[in-house]
């Protein structure tokens, strides 16, 4: 455990040392949730929606885990340009732990980003139950061990820093808009319904969203149990994938 822990606590060091990725990576969400929030706010209302501000503010929470948990992956490259990464495998301790240890740790940076968004949408209106406030972070941070998991994954395969982030942002904005964040998932067209129940950040947001508004349109319980299975599939893969690293 103590491999573990030692990788869990790089990460947040490292986080923690970079106040200019902590302030970044807060640009885009915010600039969602207000812009969109306020902005489309009289519209949603008027379509007898109710408040806009309120559906929208936890898929932009799930938004900042997602982020910040999938770009976590592109540390495995940058470690394997500077040497760090081959000092780490060539240590004679296991790579599930090496792992798990990155994943815990990229998982609670996300999801120490999405609980500041949640702060920030609070202060400025959201309305949330404080009694499910626990189940809502369950969910956000299974969210974040699950894309964590599935960036570091990714980032096992790819050698080019420059290219990591092209490809998230191909995988990161289909995830992201055709999960339900944005928009109800009532009477979809058949096509975006299938696209939406087969993308896996639509379980997180929906959980999220019905922990903190009381509002679900899958069920609570099917998405923690997808969830579940999903970061159970997605750490085999993961763990598979790094273990055939080569530094």
């Amino acid at each position: 455990m103590q491999v573990v822990y030692i990788m869990w606590l790089r990460q947040l060091k490292r986080y923690w040392r970079s106040k200019s990725r902590m302030l970044g990576s807060l640009g885009q969400p915010l600039l969602f949730l207000f812009a969109l929030g306020f902005g489309f706010g009289s519209v949603f209302q008027k379509a007898g929606q109710g408040n806009y501000f309120d559906f929208l503010a936890p898929g932009i929470i799930a938004m900042s885990i997602l982020f910040n948990a999938m770009f976590n992956g592109i540390e495995v490259i940058w470690d394997r340009q500077f040497g760090f990464l081959k000092e780490t495998l060539v240590a004679p301790v296991s790579r599930l732990k090496i792992m798990t240890g990155r994943t815990l740790g990229g998982a609670t940076v996300a999801f120490i980003q999405g609980i500041i968004v949640l702060v920030i949408a609070v202060a400025f209106g959201f309305k949330i139950q404080p009694i499910a406030i626990p189940l809502a972070l369950l969910f956000m941070f299974l969210i974040a061990i699950l894309f964590t998991a599935i960036g570091i994954a990714i980032a096992s395969k790819m050698e080019d820093m420059h290219a990591f982030p092209l490809i998230m942002n191909f995988i990161l904005m289909p995830l992201f808009f055709l999960s339900g964040a944005l928009f109800p998932l009532d009477n979809l067209p058949k096509v975006m319904d299938i696209i939406v129940k087969i993308n896996p950040l639509s379980y997180g947001i929906d959980g999220v969203r019905g922990a903190l508004t009381g509002v679900s349109n899958i069920g609570i319980l099917t998405d923690l149990i997808v969830l579940l299975v999903l970061i159970a599939v997605s750490g085999i893969l993961g763990s598979w994938l790094f273990s055939k690293v080569e530094a």
